[in-house]
């Protein structure tokens, strides 16, 4: 794989440096991605997008919140198709009633407002999505992290809830145009090698670099002709996790295919870049040299060959007791080398699943290696997930599913649980291997604060079910030496029609939304005031801060119809102490009431010039993380610090644009400190005041001096800066949040 340090040019087929006298600038527009995204830009402006898109999806963590944020702003009807599917809280097995009377209230205002629902068990949101929604040249926006079609040529963005409440707001989301990067497939892959392999071959590669942060990969070259449609949506899912912003994909024959087995032929259309395309910069593939791959914890990023796992693998495992403390500290003793057996590495479960995993040709490809083997009735147990139920139904017609279950396999419903901790959590230090999205500290559903820990390796489906067939020793799929059945996919759409509420866009605004007990509003929120006073509430100095930590999944996902009940989960895996010390500040308890009139003292008596601002001041809380923000599109992770009473984020940059967006859309100051995460001036349980913060966003300051107020009295002043912001998003945070903005 070879990153290329400058631009590039695509001519005749082929990547060169230069293609004589052309300009970049203009032969950019020569991108898949350009004509996409200019397609959908209704500023006028080429440079700074307003973009409305096709069609949006949300699932059930996720529409409640972004529906009563749009109720309470106005809206009256879905402008655009809109689909609610119900993925992740679909075992109603916490919380009594309130998973499920989130999808009564999901049925009830698609019915209302005219959308769509797809009921629990039927399908995940992305290969609904992929079934159903995506058409070439298309763009879909998600309130999921993974929502990306660009193998199908629908260049999907997943973003927080609230750019969603924008659209169903009739308004538009708002981006700079960002770089292209082209991805230049060559070869073919060898047997036994999935599109998870390369996937994480390439999240490798990348992320740490952030070779591609905030830009869309394009995907081009001779090899694409040589993966069919499922391997290549199978690595189109996963360039979430390079932090890019979307994906999209030369099309073809194969693709073509794709629509016609959907019923769907005439969304398809050959899309390709023109002849001189120009790229900010390029990645160089040979399909031919990736191997088998495994993404170690606690990070997809954290990936080796299993080859080299097996050769080097006290030397690795070691490495990964490193990453574990700077996760952990010194408070868990992490260690995989007890899963040693006889020189090689066991690993007591296996899941196949969700929107990266339970795909039919993975599924299909899993049975192959398997049949006629068996998963022994020691602890390793074999999970498989399809991705919705047409796949279901077919590996049922065809033998998968009986050949799966012949070897021990378990084969259950279409389901998103195990990726983020809501099923099949392992037992405490258990190891699991998944094809699955993610791998983060805890996702898995175990929890530190309890002495619970368990930790996930990634893995495509074929390794997995290799894995499997050595009864949980870690195996490459390379190991298998037959050939793959290759089962032909026919899809049968009948139960979506028998199942699914399609309202064709017709609202009936008769319907009475059935609310649940546990479906809250907003509380109210205030708007900015001219100066500010911020305690520090909790400091993070990991490299990057996943929202996971932010704010946990697994079991808390049932309360995220309630902004305050879900509030008490906040950083409660990363930082217990966080909830009170918040609570504290928004409540202006006693104890807060006396440490801000001695800050206040102490800076009049310094700064006699500004007397009486700080107890004037508006007071909220912040917390300080190096680089926060990796992961999860969820708002929440946002919106929970605000009900919080939280005011800012301090970061010395941040991981996505989504979360930067979340921040924005809850009125909270995405403020950077660009001089690193040593030596701070501040402190947790430190104050810092910033005045004049109103002027700041209003005027478009570049940086603005704030002032650390110590515990010993001592007073530092330093500068924060906000990055781009939009105009609107400059009301935004002025308003105090986007229901605010729009109520306005």
């Amino acid at each position: 794989m070879k990153l290329w340090d400058k631009g590039a040019y695509l001519v005749k087929g082929q990547l060169v440096e230069s293609n004589g006298n052309s300009n970049p600038a203009d032969s950019a527009k020569k991108t898949i991605a350009y004509s996409i995204l200019q397609k959908h830009n209704i500023s006028g402006d080429a440079k700074n997008l307003k973009i409305k898109f096709d069609k949006i999806t949300s699932h059930d963590i996720t529409y409640v919140g972004i529906i009563q944020t749009a109720r309470a702003s106005g809206m009256e009807k879905f402008p655009l198709p809109y689909v609610l599917t119900n993925c992740h809280n679909s075992l109603c097995a916490v919380g009594g009633t309130i998973n499920d009377d989130d999808h009564m209230f999901g049925l009830t205002c698609a019915q209302k407002y005219g959308g769509i629902y797809v009921p629990p068990h039927q399908a995940v949101i992305h290969q609904y999505a992929r079934e159903m929604l995506a058409k070439c040249g298309d763009m879909i926006l998600g309130s999921d992290s993974h929502t990306r079609y660009g193998a199908l040529g629908t260049m999907a963005i997943g973003e927080g809830g609230g750019e969603l409440a924008k659209q169903l707001l009739g308004k538009t989301y708002d981006v700079s145009m960002p770089g292209v990067i082209a991805i230049y497939l060559t070869g073919s892959p060898v047997r036994g090698v999935g599109p998870q392999d390369v996937a994480l071959a390439i999240i490798k590669e990348v992320f740490n670099c952030g070779y591609v942060k905030n830009k869309v990969m394009e995907f081009v070259g001779p090899g694409v002709k040589n993966l069919s449609a499922d391997f290549r949506i199978g690595i189109d899912v996963m360039t979430t996790e390079t932090t890019c912003l979307s994906s999209i994909w030369a099309t073809d024959e194969k693709i073509h295919e794709f629509y016609a087995i959907h019923g769907r032929e005439s969304d398809y259309k050959e899309l390709k870049p023109e002849d001189g395309a120009y790229y900010d910069g390029a990645i160089e593939i040979d399909l031919d040299k990736i191997r088998p791959m495994i993404a170690l914890p606690f990070h997809p990023s954290c990936a080796y060959t299993i080859d080299d796992v097996n050769k080097n693998l006290i030397d690795v495992l070691e490495e990964t007791e490193k990453r574990a403390k700077v996760s952990f500290g010194d408070k868990v003793n992490f260690t995989l080398k007890n899963k040693i057996i006889d020189g090689k590495l066991y690993v007591d479960q296996g899941i196949i699943a969700g929107c990266a995993g339970g795909g039919y040709e993975n599924i299909c490809a899993a049975a192959d290696i398997l049949k006629g083997k068996d998963t022994g009735n020691g602890k390793f147990v074999l999970s498989v997930y399809p991705a919705s139920t047409p796949i279901y139904l077919e590996i049922m017609k065809n033998g998968a599913a009986a050949a799966l279950m012949e070897t021990g396999a378990i084969i259950k419903t279409a389901f998103c649980g195990p990726c983020f901790g809501a099923g099949d959590t392992p037992a405490n230090g258990a190891f699991s291997i998944r094809h699955s999205t993610r791998n983060f500290p805890n996702r898995e559903g175990s929890k530190i604060q309890n002495g619970q820990l368990a930790s996930v390796a990634l893995m495509d489906a074929r390794s997995i079910a290799a894995t499997a067939a050595n009864k949980g020793f870690l195996t490459a799929a390379t190991s298998f030496d037959e050939d793959f059945s290759k089962k032909k996919y026919f899809f049968d759409k009948t139960i979506y029609e028998k199942r699914v509420y399609d309202s064709k866009g017709v609202a009936h605004p008769e319907v009475e939304i059935q609310f649940g007990p546990n479906i809250k509003d907003w509380p109210a929120m205030k708007a900015l005031s001219d100066d500010l006073l911020i305690k520090i509430v909790s400091e993070i100095h990991d490299p990057v801060t996943t929202t996971d930590e932010l704010i946990p999944s697994g079991e808390t996902s049932s309360f995220r119809s309630n902004p305050l009940g879900l509030a008490e989960f906040t950083l409660s895996r990363k930082d217990p102490a966080y909830v009170a010390r918040a609570k504290a500040v928004r409540d202006n308890l006693p104890e807060i009431q006396a440490e801000v009139a001695t800050v206040s003292k102490v800076f009049d008596e310094k700064y006699p010039d500004m007397k009486g601002r700080v107890s004037k001041a508006g007071l909220g809380s912040s917390i300080f993380a190096v680089k926060p923000g990796d992961g999860s599109a969820r708002e929440q992770a946002a919106s929970c610090q605000k009900v919080l009473g939280g005011w800012a984020n301090i970061a010395n940059e941040y991981a996505t644009k989504r979360y930067r967006s979340n921040l924005i859309n809850w009125g909270m100051l995405p403020f950077l400190y660009k001089e690193g995460d040593k030596n701070l001036p501040f402190a947790n349980d430190d104050y810092v005041f910033i005045p004049d913060v109103k002027k700041m966003v209003s005027e478009k300051l570049s940086s603005i001096k704030a002032y650390a107020i110590k515990k010993d009295g001592t007073v530092n002043e330093f500068e924060l800066s906000l990055g781009e912001l939009t105009d609107d998003e400059r009301k935004i945070i002025m308003a105090g949040c986007l229901i605010n903005f729009y109520k306005e």
